[in-house]
């Protein structure tokens, strides 16, 4: 969905949808309390997530399922102040990390009784802004962001939002976040590979204006390799962009700048993949010849040839937090900042040789 048809939904929905929700509220709360045989406040704390006995609950329930009702979306903001609707801003749909943590936040609206407004930035730092923009226009509740990078705009932007923000994936002081521990996953894994023999190590990296996926994962694969003695070894390294195809080119870049690898460690499963294939067009064998290893623990770690050594990150548990954090900031907007990092797990496979299973 474009920013432009986001701001028109927003902007135009009330307009457009008034002739459907009358025809939907030909019913009022009145005749439904009459019908289910309780009283008219009972009724509208059922709508509004209020307490009621199970008892008058299930007569509500049943009056609404046999009638059709639905209340007005209209009212409900004009009486709460609340549209119901969380802006989710992601930045590619067709990754399963992020998909894995939409799946988390969903599952955590859909019981609260908000929707999700989903935009996809495709990567684009500026359509990032851009949504930023539009949901701050308080046409949303709160705001998820599932960032990258930070520019200043962003931090400016951030700074002066007038609805709740919850980072996820990413920590940046001063703002609510949910993350993973990036920095100690690649330092183990690194760490895996070196205690099982393999010594000549190479990284392919995410960008570094990625703190998480990047820049933390190469400190990470640093450290260990200093802690092992092998210093030298930090300069082992390339920079990829998330796609098979750039990981691909960049494992044939990395081979000509160090030749005689034994392993590569790669920051995304989907790097790691396009890397796999390089190799074998080439005719390195793996794990005979090269351990590779990625991070993820995506569906294609298992279906690759070998299996692919990786990272479990708890995606989708990090979107029900996320999820779960910014419909706190709703109710009490006076709570205060506060980060949750979220456990890993190494998760080893075929490609880094035998193993325990």
């Amino acid at each position: 969905m474009s920013a432009r048809s986001v701001r028109e939904r927003l902007a135009g929905s009330g307009e457009r949808s008034c002739a459907a929700e009358r025809r939907k509220n030909i019913m009022n709360i009145a005749e439904i309390a009459e019908m289910a045989g309780v009283s008219r406040a009972a009724v509208s704390r059922y709508f509004n997530n209020g307490y009621i006995s199970e008892e008058k609950k299930e007569a509500i329930r049943k009056v609404v399922e046999e009638t059709g009702y639905r209340p007005s979306l209209q009212a409900q903001t004009l009486r709460t102040k609340k549209t119901k609707l969380i802006g989710v801003i992601i930045p590619r749909i067709d990754s399963a990390s992020i998909g894995s943590i939409v799946a988390g936040i969903l599952s955590v609206l859909d019981e609260s009784g908000y929707q999700m407004l989903l935009a996809d930035t495709q990567n684009d730092p500026k359509r990032e802004i851009e949504y930023l923009t539009i949901f701050d226009e308080k046409q949303v509740d709160g705001v998820i962001l599932l960032a990258t990078v930070f520019t200043a705009e962003h931090k400016r932007i951030m700074k002066g939002m007038s609805v709740p923000l919850i980072v996820t994936g990413q920590r940046i002081a001063g703002y609510s976040c949910v993350y993973h521990d990036d920095y100690h996953a690649t330092y183990d894994i690194t760490n895996l590979i070196l205690e099982k023999g393999r010594k000549k190590l190479g990284f392919i990296s995410a960008i570094h204006q990625d703190k998480a996926a990047g820049l933390e994962r190469y400190h990470g694969y640093c450290s260990a390799l200093r802690d092992a003695g092998l210093d030298e070894l930090a300069d082992n390294y390339v920079i990829s962009d998330f796609s098979m195809k750039s990981g691909y080119e960049k494992m044939g870049e990395l081979l000509k700048k160090c030749p005689g690898l034994e392993a590569v460690i790669c920051a995304t499963d989907t790097i790691a993949v396009g890397a796999m294939k390089y190799l074998k067009e080439q005719g390195i064998r793996m794990p005979e010849q090269m351990w590779i290893a990625g991070h993820g623990d995506s569906m294609v770690s298992d279906v690759s040839a070998p299996t692919l050594t990786t990272v479990h990150y708890a995606y989708e548990e990090s979107g029900v937090m996320s999820a779960k954090m910014i419909l706190e900031y709703i109710e009490n907007k006076d709570l205060t900042v506060k980060g949750i990092m979220m456990g890993y797990e190494v998760v080893e496979k075929e490609s880094t040789g035998p193993h325990d299973r």
